[in-house]
């Protein structure tokens, strides 16, 4: 009959169809959240609430920021906390200016190369005091608040810490991670003490209470970083130290500083990409990115073999750059201004061949002569952008939790390099190399895009796969997350250390089809299928002609997108 449409369901009295969803986006895991006044998009609710109710009460996205992270750092303590570290980039939309803040910690001054020759190690172990290096977050929290804040910090922790004498249930995705982790963690007395209790893991939905954080997170309130660094959690955590054979010292932690620095960016498409410069990899997205604009994205099709080949050689291309230069730029010559430039991706792009995969890529030569994480994001009623992401690296860190502190101490000095030639190479008193990268959009001088993708080596793919997804393929800032995503592992590492050979793998999701895999397969790709290794999405969109936000959070989380 001309003009019927065929009921699919029927619930309350309420008909839906096919055209209850645009057609466009059939896959979209929930509608895209809008809000005039504010807005936080976080990995879990509580998070996203607790950063809410700030700006509720007149707080800006700064204060915001802190509160969420804060309670990140409590309720999915294995991806992050007050023993990790912290990057943000910041639209401050009175100067109408961006800045960046790099709040990674440095490498112990007594730890050198040559204890690991004496233990005849290779490599820096993923577990235990070896991989610690100074915790940047609260120093960050402090820098952060001071240049662009409006609250007192101990206005911003006292959400967290109630919560944390109240206990909050453990939702499903985040209850997984910690299960994994139980017997790494049981090795260790203090991880042990906070994080099993009746020596389990918490389970899905059950109570976890957190008293030696809220007591930690206290004396931050009362007393501000001096507590972390020079102060009463400063004791413990040297004590921790001294008991597991560390070297970390009470100097290392009271001569901690973060950094203000630039962002970087490119022009993609008419939009301006913003990343932090390294010891971050957030100018690899960049470099894919400059390398995918000299083709016809949009008409290969988001699923295409054509975009999903192309994608992945550049990756490989921008990886092996990285695995080369990537350093602490105080201690190391980084060709960033080359590495990113239009000029070196078009030489770049020649070595991809359409049809075939590249295996064992070496880097270019851009001066002509040569696990886990949480990201959030806030938009606050002034149209102030908080772009952040804070880690322990690995679920859990180094496993190893200071007595009394009631967090773990990150791990992130396994990415140090043992090789001395190497930029990356360990150095007392040297920021290891950071997968960890915020990441803003802008256009016409206006932020337009606050967003991010957590997950270890994923976290640049995802970056480009989310915004080629909105610019090139038209989908809302939901359905770029939504969409089923690719993640190439075996490219070289900033350690130095060999990796997979052949090309390594492309892992994919589900929604990529078996005739698209079989025709990657034919190129000579390595494919299989995964879940679980794809990051995790959050992002906030300012319409230009609305002002109207439009927020989006990962459907692979436990995350909440909220506003008003």
């Amino acid at each position: 009959m001309s003009g019927h449409v065929t009921p699919l369901y029927e619930c309350d009295g309420v008909q839906g169809s096919e055209y209850a969803r645009p057609a466009r986006f059939p896959h979209q895991s929930r509608s895209v959240q809008l809000a005039k006044h504010g807005m936080v998009s976080t990995s879990h609710p509580l998070a996203a609430q607790a950063g809410l109710d700030i700006l509720k009460a007149g707080g800006n996205a700064a204060d915001a920021g802190v509160a969420a992270s804060a309670m990140m750092g409590l309720v999915e303590p294995m991806s992050c906390g007050i023993g990790g570290d912290l990057f943000v980039i910041y639209w401050d939309n009175q100067s109408k200016k961006l800045t960046g803040l790099n709040a990674s910690g440095r490498s112990p001054k007594k730890l050198t190369r040559d204890v690991f020759k004496q233990h005849n190690m290779s490599q820096i172990p993923l577990d235990g005091p070896l991989s610690w290096s100074v915790p940047g977050c609260v120093d960050g929290w402090e820098k952060l608040l001071a240049r662009h804040g409006s609250l007192a910090l101990n206005e911003l922790l006292a959400p967290s810490i109630n919560t944390a004498h109240e206990g909050f249930p453990v939702p499903e995705v985040i209850a997984g991670y910690w299960a994994s982790a139980a017997d790494a963690l049981s090795k260790w007395t203090g991880s042990t003490q906070t994080f099993l209790p009746n020596g389990a893991p918490p389970t899905e939905g059950t109570l976890y209470r957190n008293l030696e954080l809220a007591e930690s997170y206290q004396q931050i309130a009362n007393h501000g970083k001096l507590a972390f660094y020079d102060g009463a959690v400063a004791d413990k955590i040297i004590a921790g130290n001294n008991e597991v054979g560390g070297y970390l010292s009470h100097n290392d932690l009271a001569t901690h500083t973060s950094e203000w620095i630039d962002p970087v960016s490119t022009n993609y498409r008419g939009y301006d990409v913003w990343e932090l410069p390294p010891n971050g990899q957030g100018i690899a997205v960049l470099e894919m990115l400059n390398i995918i604009e000299q083709h016809d994205v949009s008409a290969m099709g988001p699923k295409s073999v054509d975009w999903l080949h192309l994608f992945t050689e550049a990756k490989k291309l921008a990886f092996a750059d990285r695995a080369r230069f990537y350093a602490d730029m105080s201690m190391a010559d980084v060709p960033v201004e080359q590495l990113i430039s239009k000029e070196y991706a078009k030489r770049q792009n020649q070595r991809i061949d359409r049809q075939h995969a590249a295996t064992n890529v070496d880097p270019g030569d851009p001066l002509l002569s040569l696990g886990d994480t949480i990201y959030l994001t806030v938009v606050d009623k002034d149209d102030n952008c908080c772009s952040l992401i804070q880690s322990n690296f690995h679920g859990f860190g180094s496993k190893i939790a200071p007595p009394g502190t009631g967090f773990v101490m990150q791990n992130r000095g396994a990415l140090f390099s043992l090789d001395e030639n190497h930029p990356n190479a360990l150095e007392p008193g040297k920021r290891p190399f950071h997968t960890i990268i915020p990441a803003m959009v802008t256009k016409d001088n206006k932020p337009w895009f606050c967003f991010g993708v957590m997950g270890g080596d994923m976290q640049p793919q995802g970056h480009v796969q989310v915004l080629v997804n909105m610019i090139d393929f038209d989908m809302n800032v939901q359905m770029a997350g939504d969409l089923a995503r690719v993640c190439h592992v075996g490219s070289p590492t900033p350690t130095g250390l060999p990796t997979a050979s052949g090309g390594g793998e492309l892992l994919v999701e589900a929604g990529i089809n078996d005739g698209t895999i079989r025709q990657l397969e034919q190129r000579g790709h390595q494919v299989k299928r995964a879940v679980g290794v794809f990051g995790g999405y959050q992002g906030i969109l300012i319409d230009p002609e609305t002002n109207v936000l439009h927020g989006a959070t990962e459907s692979r989380k436990d995350g909440a997108v909220v506003g008003f």
